[in-house]
């Protein structure tokens, strides 16, 4: 069992276990536009439309860049699972709604 856990959650390069890391650039860029996004849909309902759905899309493509980037690049196969969990479910989203 331990070495089950310590192949899906250690670090390849420095061999400390991670679990979560400190949000690069794209995970920032989609926090920032979804609240954005958020608090205009909540707080000023007569926002132009295409400035909430421009909002939707950086937010939409800065996840999918974040969950790209961690499939190829994760630091252990949890991170790369996380990546193309958060990636499955953006298309399963997306797809839901055409």
């Amino acid at each position: 069992m331990r070495r089950a856990f310590d192949w899906f959650f250690r670090d390849r390069r420095n061999g400390r276990i991670v679990i979560g890391q400190w949000p690069n650039l794209p995970l920032w860029i989609f926090a920032v536009a979804a609240i954005l996004e958020w608090l205009g849909e909540a707080l000023m309902p007569g926002l132009p439309a295409p400035l909430i759905a421009g909002l939707r899309i950086v937010a939409l493509v800065s996840l999918a860049i974040w969950a790209l980037d961690e499939i190829l690049r994760g630091v252990n196969p949890w991170r790369r699972c996380l990546g193309a969990g958060v990636l499955l479910g953006l298309i399963v989203s997306l797809a839901g709604r055409l």
